[in-house]
Formats: C-alpha cells, structure tokens, sequence
C-alpha cells in the first residue's frame, strides 16, 4: 500500500473514531440535561421529599431506605455522567491507539479494535460509579445531602473542597497525571500495544485506573456542588480537559487547587 493510500485510510478512520467519541460524548450529555430537567420538577417545592433520576418524575420520601431500583438508577446515572465528563480528555489516548492500530494491521499484525480499550477505559469508571453511587447513599443516609443532591453541610462542603484543593499539589496526583497526559509513554510503560482483546481490555482499564487516580477528587466535588448541577458537572470535566490536554496542564490543576482551598476555607468559616 502506497503512503499515500495509507495516510488516506487513517484520516477516516480518525474521523469515524472522533465522529463515534463525539455522538457518545453528545449523547450521554443529552440524558445528563434530560435527568436534571427532571429532577428540577418545574421548580416545585419538593420539601420532605428527594428526587430519583429516573427521567420520570419519580420521587421517595426523603427519610425512606433507599430501594434496589433507586440505586440502580443512580448508578445509571452516575455511569453517564462519568461517560460525559471523561470521554473528551480519553479521546487522545484512544486516537493513538486507533491510529497505530490501523498502522499494524496495514502491515498485516493487526491489533485488537480500539473498542477493546475504550471499553476497559470505560469499564474503570462504571466501577469508579459503583463506589460514588455508594457514597452517595451513604451521605444521604447520614443526611449529608439535600434530596437535590448537593451538599447539606458546610463542613463536608469544606472538607471536601480543602482535600481536593491538597490533592492537586499532591505526588500521587501528579504521577497519575503524567500518565494521562502522555498517553503514548503509558501504552510503551505498560506492556505496548495488545493483539488480543482481553488484552486491549486490560491495558485500557489500566489506564482508566491512572484516571481515577488523577480525577477522584474532583469526582467528590460533585457532592458539594450538586450531582445533578449541569454547570457545575461542566466546569469539573472542562477542568479535566485542561489538566490533561494543554500544555499548561499543571499549572491549571494548581492553581484550581489553591481555588479549592480558598473555597474550602471560606465555607469552614462560615460553618462557624
């Protein structure tokens, strides 16, 4: 195959691939505004009573047990939102892999399917939403959070900015970011690329991993701001954005940790 034809097939394949991340990305943002719509109720006091995101104006009373099929929802829910909020900064690491994919099997040693990956990269976070669905019950339980789902203390609102704030300075943070934001020295680091599926799967739940080091905390801050709060959900995944793809990725993640450190400390004492 002449380089010409070669450059050809990999320009349309790294079209389908982003036209594929960006109807995934659309769609889930699509369900995300459809639940808070929702839940918003029509602005209806909604007081003694909490909301299920459903998308069918389901509700319980605030102080019932959850049952199976809330948490499930729930979990639903917070597999969509992670699905919105990390897809755009997985697309590059997943470029890669598609790109050097198709290079292999031009060559005739073929790869497992870019699908493969990104599944494992998904598959890291559904459980990563199985553990938040978990604490979201738990707070709830502890009456930690309003039947809106934000925050209903001061004191866990600041304590949740104050450990997010430190963690943006911290090495682990730092180690785990480097890996995301260097997607082609995570793959050589890890085994290089995999011809099987399990293998592919493997390598990208691995790397889903190195991002929930990176993002958990941030993840936590949806309890302050509000889990269902889509402007709130859209400032942390543009974050997630920038800390993984610009060059001054870094510096961004500092200095919005600092912010979370203000904010945490100003909450705190108005707690007081």
């Amino acid at each position: 195959m002449s380089d010409t034809t070669l450059e050809a097939v990999l320009r349309r394949d790294r079209a389908v691939v982003i036209v594929a991340l960006a109807i995934i990305t659309a769609l889930a943002w699509a369900d995300l505004a459809w639940l808070a719509d929702d839940m918003a109720m029509g602005g209806m006091d909604m007081t003694g009573y909490r909301m299920i995101p459903a998308g069918r104006g389901l509700m319980m009373p605030a102080d019932a047990p959850w049952q199976p099929i809330e948490f499930g929802y729930v979990f639903v829910m917070w597999v969509v939102m992670m699905i919105g909020m990390m897809m755009p900064s997985a697309a590059p690491m997943i470029l890669i892999y598609a790109r050097v994919g198709r290079q292999a099997a031009v060559q005739g040693k073929p790869f497992a399917a870019s699908g493969w990956f990104a599944g494992g990269y998904l598959l890291a976070w559904t459980t990563f939403s199985l553990v938040a669905t978990s604490a979201q019950w738990a707070l709830e339980r502890a009456a930690l959070l309003t039947p809106t789902m934000e925050s209903a203390s001061n004191r866990l609102g600041a304590a949740v900015l104050i450990l997010a704030g430190v963690y943006q300075w911290a090495p682990l943070k730092e180690a785990c970011l480097s890996y995301c934001r260097s997607p082609l020295l995570f793959i050589q680091q890890h085994g290089g690329f995999r011809r099987e599926p399990h293998g592919a799967l493997a390598l990208g739940f691995h790397h889903g991993i190195y991002c929930i080091g990176c993002c958990w905390a941030l993840m936590a801050l949806l309890f302050v701001g509000g889990v269902m709060n889509l402007f709130w959900i859209a400032v942390l995944a543009i974050l997630v954005l920038l800390e993984k793809v610009v060059p001054f990725g870094r510096l961004v993640s500092r200095i919005a940790g600092l912010c979370f450190i203000v904010s945490g400390a100003w909450l705190l004492a108005k707690a007081f």
